[in-house]
């Protein structure tokens, strides 16, 4: 575990190779074939916990965020992307997966049952949500439905889309009819913050 941190590792992925670890040892324990779980201590003894504790933005530091790209001239475009994830706390890879028929405007529900992911050889795919509370049918309110209305208005039907897993009809898609995943949306998300921070 100590080696894992040395080796730039960091202290929840150790924690997480500990988790796995921990249970398969202690079945060999259970089952005789161990005396002593090796992976049976206390994890913050031994590798420094250098996890950084995430804090939630106050609502006024949303305000003055949404009003900063509702006003900007570049980023105005994404105003009612960030306006829905914000409200909505839906996960990057939950809304890249939102399909037209995921998104029933005149009930105000969306249907969240999987996400798009990118995997390392650059194939897109479908999986199911990250937790099973994860998957729900969404209520959304009236402003947050005004911006999927807006977005669905502004969708222009690609020449050629391919699909994903059988899913067609994304919301975001590049050029090429590409869907856009978190890694894009990432850079314009840190793009927005660095200009906001600027100013």
């Amino acid at each position: 575990m100590i080696k894992l941190q040395q080796d730039g590792k960091r202290y929840s992925t150790v924690k997480t190779v500990r988790g796995v670890l921990r249970p398969a040892f202690q079945m060999a324990v259970d089952d005789d074939v161990l005396h002593k779980n090796p992976f049976g201590f206390e994890l913050a003894g031994v590798v420094v916990n250098d996890s950084v504790t995430r804090e939630a933005l106050t609502r006024e530091q949303m305000r003055k965020f949404l009003k900063f790209v509702h006003d900007d001239n570049v980023y105005c475009k994404y105003y009612e992307v960030v306006y829905i994830l914000f409200y909505t706390g839906m996960r990057i890879s939950e809304f890249c997966g939102l399909t037209i028929k995921d998104i029933d405007l005149e009930n105000r529900i969306v249907n969240i049952d999987h996400q798009l992911q990118r995997l390392s050889d650059m194939t897109l795919v479908i999986e199911p949500t990250k937790t099973s509370a994860g998957t729900m049918k969404l209520p959304i309110t009236e402003d947050v439905a005004k911006c999927f209305r807006a977005i669905l208005e502004d969708l222009e039907k690609p020449k050629v889309e391919k699909a994903v897993d059988g899913y067609t009809g994304f919301l975001f898609l590049d050029d090429k009819g590409l869907t856009l995943v978190a890694m894009h949306w990432e850079h314009r998300f840190n793009h927005m913050v660095k200009r906001y921070n600027d100013i």
